[in-house]
């Protein structure tokens, strides 16, 4: 959704600011570093915890994905039938005809309410070219199976927020999200400002391991983040 059509708090920029850094290679993250910091005893110590961080960053990452195997085995084959689903749309009846829910599969297990983040769930966002910006599919070409799910949170965008109050876990719905209760003016997407986005969710139990994995995961990112920063400052 970077993680995310989500609204990122002060928190979560920093961990997707560091994630993209990441996905450079710690080779590459290493380096650079080295060139902010020179060769001294300081910059050679920092460079260190850095590449041991970053080696902590990948094993949890491989133990995520690990652990959120079994979950793409057994969901993959149903949710790959929603990229049919990914088609142009007009920007501005979606962002004139305010949010619009369409409920592709109805679940049979708990409803959400309103401010409930007890839930994980697999995505697919597009625009209204037809480019799908982000999904839960570990390829944009020729996908094979899922990433871990994206566990609830309150920072999603609003119109993510009000879009799936009502869903029962194990449903899935198509939402069109109207640019003001998307990113409105505060980021460009899509191409510019105000773009409306649509969703197609699929939403879970939550694993209460994934969750505990997903946590530490961002305890390590923000630890990165201090470290990265610190040393650059020496």
């Amino acid at each position: 959704m970077d993680e995310k059509a989500l609204k990122t708090s002060w928190k979560q920029r920093i961990i997707i600011l560091v994630i993209a850094v990441l996905l450079l290679g710690s080779t590459i993250f290493a380096y650079m570093f080295i060139v902010l910091n020179g060769d001294g005893s300081k910059g050679s110590a920092s460079t260190s915890s850095i590449e041991k961080l970053t080696e902590e960053y990948d094993r949890k990452t491989a133990e995520i994905q690990e652990a959120a195997k079994p979950l793409s085995d057994k969901y993959f084959k149903d949710f790959e039938t929603y990229l049919a689903r990914v088609k142009a749309y007009n920007t501005a009846n979606a962002n004139a005809g305010g949010l619009h829910i369409e409920d592709l599969k109805r679940g049979d297990g708990k409803e959400l309410k309103e401010g409930d983040y007890d839930y994980m769930a697999y995505y697919l966002g597009w625009c209204a070219d037809g480019t799908v910006f982000r999904s839960s599919f570990n390829s944009s070409d020729d996908p094979t199976g899922l990433n871990a799910p994206m566990i609830g949170n309150q920072d999603m965008i609003e119109g993510w927020s009000q879009g799936i109050i009502g869903m029962k876990l194990g449903g899935v719905r198509e939402l069109t999200i109207p640019g003001e209760l998307a990113y409105g003016e505060t980021k460009e997407i899509c191409g510019g400002k105000n773009s409306p986005l649509k969703f197609v969710v699929m939403a879970l139990e939550k694993d209460e391991n994934l969750a505990k994995l997903d946590e530490e995961l961002a305890g390590i990112s923000l630890e990165l983040y201090y470290a990265y920063y610190a040393g650059a400052g020496q």
